[in-house]
């Protein structure tokens, strides 16, 4: 079993930032991917970024130039550093883990609010 911790949302006027923040349990090493997904309501889970073994990252395209995927190896954390950010953004934003074995973890999710 892996624990997954997500945290860093929060309410954010329009054109500003955010750092969201994963953390496992197990090392990062034992770890294939790692990925931010949002959820908004009355829609469905979408990716919105990845970062998988060998630092290979993969972004939705309406956060592309807005939003980076990055991870400390040291720390079994991944962020997610958001810029730019539009009302279409606010959604809760889960984590997901998959490890080498194919098992998957998600976070509990973090709520990240853009309004003015």
């Amino acid at each position: 079993q892996v624990r997954v911790v997500e945290s860093g949302g929060g309410l954010v006027q329009p054109g500003g930032s955010l750092r969201l923040s994963c953390a496992a349990s197990r090392s990062i090493f034992a770890i294939y991917a790692m990925g931010w997904y949002r959820q908004a309501p009355g829609k469905e889970r979408e990716m919105v970024a990845t970062i998988a073994s060998g630092d290979i990252t993969n972004y939705a395209d309406s956060v592309k130039g807005r939003f980076t995927i990055s991870r400390d190896n040291a720390k079994n954390t991944v962020y997610l550093q958001m810029n730019s950010l539009k009302p279409e953004d606010t959604a809760v934003y889960y984590c997901k883990v998959i490890m080498f074995s194919s098992d998957n973890y998600w976070g509990q999710g973090t709520q990240v609010t853009v309004s003015s």
